[in-house]
């Protein structure tokens, strides 16, 4: 997976994709969506890399079944919350 901190003063956003998603355009109904290496590529990282981060984080943006997995598996999202575009999982977390 790939994971980047975008920081703006005092807060950050943690992006996440599964690997093979990066680079992607989604397109389902009027969402369209592209998977932009500008806003994901970071760092390749291990599933425990991401569940140690994410669960620091306040603001998430996932993409794919890894990641969204992750954020599953540490009580971060509801798998309910979880939309699903173009076949691909999707998750956004906001958090104080």
């Amino acid at each position: 997976m790939y994971l980047k901190i975008h920081r703006a003063g005092e807060s950050f956003i943690v992006a996440v994709c599964d690997e093979e998603l990066l680079g992607k355009n989604l397109k389902e109904g009027n969402i369209s969506v592209t998977i932009s290496e500008d806003f994901y590529k970071g760092d390749q990282v291990s599933e425990e890399d991401v569940v140690g981060i994410i669960s620091k984080a306040g603001n998430l943006n996932l993409f794919g079944e890894k990641a969204v997995s992750c954020a599953i598996k540490c009580g971060i999202v509801d798998p309910s919350s979880v939309r699903i575009i173009d076949g691909v999982a999707h998750a956004q977390v906001f958090r104080a």
